[in-house]
């Protein structure tokens, strides 16, 4: 069966860096399971499976503008450190969260830390990066004949 919206897809992936430096990986998993087409996994490696069979192994790049964007320098912004617990010990690298007004929640990584401000970027950590993906299908199937277990 190819792949195609509404698929469930069983597949093994690595995920690097330009460098390739390992992001993240199925390898020694369980495998990535989705269904294709739902926006479950970027948009640049729903493309390049589509049409695919079980069995099909390949490579591709994806473009930050088909994955996490590019970075948006309006995500980036200063906090005053009277906003954060005081027994909150904050350092660069780490993620916050806050709740937005409308009730979603919003993360945060921290890029500095001073006495007065904390820097803060919103930006998905792989925003601007090309990903580089090895991928492995193991199986698809109809998504109509995959049960949810009882409903």
């Amino acid at each position: 069966m190819k792949i195609r919206k509404g698929c469930v897809v069983s597949m093994h992936y690595t995920l690097t860096d330009d460098a390739g430096g390992v992001i993240d990986t199925s390898i020694g998993y369980e495998p990535l399971e989705y269904v294709h087409g739902q926006g479950e996994i970027i948009p640049g490696l729903e493309a390049f499976l589509e049409g695919e069979d079980a069995g099909f192994a390949g490579k591709v790049a994806v473009a930050p503008a088909d994955a996490y964007g590019e970075h948006n320098i309006g995500l980036l912004l200063a906090a005053q450190r009277e906003n954060f617990p005081d027994d909150m010990e904050l350092f660069v690298g780490m993620q916050v969260q806050t709740e937005l007004p409308d009730g979603t929640l919003a993360v945060f990584q921290v890029t500095e830390v001073s006495e007065s401000a904390i820097k803060l970027d919103a930006n998905h950590p792989l925003a601007g990066k090309t990903l580089h993906f090895d991928v492995d299908v193991l199986d698809v199937q109809d998504g109509a004949l995959v049960s949810d277990g009882g409903s």
